[in-house]
């Protein structure tokens, strides 16, 4: 023990009764504290403004809305597949998300949370280091473990995406609710 008298929890902790948590489910309470903060950034976005952008090169509102409410169904599909493809040679592209109103992007992102959390929940560390490759058109853009993934384009990916969401409120005038704390 050192001498601060603080032993940080350990995945491993060997004077312990119960058994190691898994990766996942240390996990679980940074993703749900994520996504919490994400949908009351999402529940902000006003109505009738979805074609609003801040610059001719950025994304609109909508487009950038409705990319956060479907960032987090990317992890149920990277922890129980193998691959994915934007755009698989003979078959349909991937058709992006778009906000329309509250109730309809919420939803969306609502179901993509409970779904990604509940194989989230259930994923072994052996399936975490599995490697899962994003491809376009068959050829390879990245790949790597799952977990590196995960954390990379759902989590990382999402809370950049939340972040500009922010900002592009604030440019609209609208108040956002606090992050981390009140």
């Amino acid at each position: 023990r050192p001498a601060s008298g603080y032993l940080p929890p350990s995945r491993t902790n060997r004077n312990s009764l119960e058994s190691p948590m898994s990766i996942a489910q240390s996990m679980l309470p940074e993703f749900d504290q994520e996504m919490a903060t994400s949908r009351k950034i999402l529940a902000g976005v006003p109505e009738g403004k979805g074609d609003w952008k801040p610059h001719p090169k950025s994304m609109t509102l909508g487009r950038l809305a409705g990319h956060v409410a479907e960032l987090v169904g990317w992890g149920g599909t990277i922890l129980t597949t193998s691959e994915l493809d934007f755009a698989p040679v003979g078959g349909p592209s991937f058709q992006p998300t778009f906000f329309t109103t509250h109730a309809a992007t919420l939803k969306i992102f609502d179901d993509n949370v409970a779904r990604t959390r509940a194989v989230l929940q259930k994923v072994s560390d052996a399936d975490l280091m599995v490697t899962w490759a994003l491809k376009s058109g068959g050829k390879l853009l990245l790949s790597m473990p799952k977990i590196a993934m995960f954390r990379s384009m759902v989590m990382n990916h999402i809370i950049h995406h939340r972040a500009q969401l922010g900002v592009y409120l604030r440019l609209l005038d609208i108040a956002l609710p606090g992050s981390y704390g009140p």
